[in-house]
């Protein structure tokens, strides 16, 4: 009867034992596995870049451009204000050490000088002196002074060309790089209504790429800000060494005049009032 019992029981457990039921799979809607399976697998600048929504990358590209643009501006800029400036020293210390406008004149075209801002003024003066020979040298003072004046404006100008620019993107960058940011921030929050969750899993590769469009704002913007200030300043400068330029040919004007009114030479000997008329066409010309 024992044996009999035991070989009963034998296919009962056989039958349990495969009637255990197997391990459940993962519920296909299960918010964690579902975040794992979007999650982007390159987490780099460029693999976000790529990944981002196209308003996103859209902003990215403009602000990578405005910080070309500024790299641009610095080079040329930089180079065009070295030069003019270099100049601009060297025939002022030429027009100080003269003895006279048309010696600093005939001095300063024989240099590497005799392009530039100091030279165009050293030229305004005696086409003036040279339309106003019949004239008194009040009259000739006052419209000389113009004469500089606009040049200086005008040279001021073309100095600035471009640096406008700088500030504007210096201005703008860090606010169009923040819609970046807000249009990519919004995407992720549509994410999180549309998956159900609210695992950060799912919505930090949209936060990373907004965030990015942030940074690539202020890396084009802080340069265009410190470059500014630069060129501002050196501007000021540039336009203060031509204003000390101005004063000099006024002088030489003003002292080359009263030589011409008094009809007296530097040695002390009698000279035609005509004399300098004919030395300012000869410089002129």
């Amino acid at each position: 009867m024992v044996l009999i019992s035991l070989a009963s029981m034998v296919p009962v457990r056989a039958f349990a034992q495969d009637a255990q039921p197997a391990p459940a799979p993962p519920p296909a809607g299960d918010p964690a596995a579902a975040a794992a399976s979007i999650l982007p697998h390159d987490l780099s600048p460029w693999g976000m870049f790529m990944q981002a929504d196209v308003v996103v990358k859209g902003v990215m590209i403009g602000l990578a451009f405005a910080s070309l643009v500024t790299w641009t501006i610095w080079l040329a800029k930089g180079v065009e204000l070295l030069l003019a400036k270099r100049r601009a020293q060297t025939a002022a210390r030429l027009l100080e050490t003269a003895e006279s406008l048309e010696a600093a004149s005939q001095t300063i075209r024989s240099r590497q000088s005799g392009k530039g801002a100091v030279a165009d003024l050293v030229t305004a003066a005696n086409r003036e002196l040279l339309r106003s020979d019949d004239l008194p040298a009040d009259g000739i003072k006052e419209r000389l002074a113009i004469a500089l004046a606009r040049i200086e404006a005008r040279a001021g100008r073309s100095m600035t060309r471009g640096t406008g620019l700088l500030a504007t993107i210096g201005a703008t960058a860090p606010f169009v790089g923040l819609f970046g940011t807000v249009w990519g921030i919004m995407n992720s929050f549509i994410g999180i209504s549309q998956s159900h969750t609210t695992n950060l899993a799912v919505v930090a590769p949209g936060i990373a790429e907004a965030l990015l469009a942030t940074a690539i704002g202020l890396v084009a913007a802080i340069p265009a800000v410190i470059i500014y200030n630069v060129f501002a300043r050196t501007i000021a400068g540039y336009r203060a060494l031509l204003s000390d330029a101005s004063g000099e040919v006024l002088q030489h004007v003003s002292r080359d005049l009263e030589r011409q009114d008094r009809g007296v030479e530097r040695d002390g000997n009698a000279a035609p009032v005509r004399t300098l008329a004919s030395a300012r066409t000869q410089t002129v010309g």
